[in-house]
This record gives structure tokens, sequence and C-alpha cells, in this order.
């Protein structure tokens, strides 16, 4: 589970300019966001820095999950 879609919500950042600065199409980007899908680790460093956030920010623990 990841927390991108509310790290973007805090920063006011839209999903199409975070899909052109990774050069990922849209609907690739919104999986992450809605978690349908994953990003690699690579992808994920990548947003966490387009983002100006640690990669850990990021990341919702397991544990943790049921507690939102």
């Amino acid at each position: 589970m990841n927390r991108i879609k509310a790290v973007l919500q805090e920063k006011g950042i839209v999903q199409t300019w975070l899909a052109d600065q990774l050069g990922k199409s849209f609907n690739m980007v919104n999986s992450y966001v809605q978690n349908r899908q994953q990003p690699r680790l690579e992808v994920l460093f990548e947003i966490a820095r387009i983002l100006g956030v640690s990669a850990k920010e990021l990341l919702i623990e397991q544990n943790n999950k049921s507690k939102k």
C-alpha cells in the first residue's frame, strides 16, 4: 500500500503532472495512486524525489493499514 494519493493532495499536485515528470502514462500513475498496482522500487524512489519526500513517507506499513 502506498500514500501517493495523500502526498499529491497535501502538495496540491495533479496526477497528470506527476505522469509527465515520470514519463509514464496517466493510467499507470492513476493505478499507483489508487493502489491497484504498486510501483517498482526504482519508480517509487523517483516519485519520492519528484515530490520532495522520502520513499518511506510514501509507504503504509501493513500492520497500520487496518487502523486507517
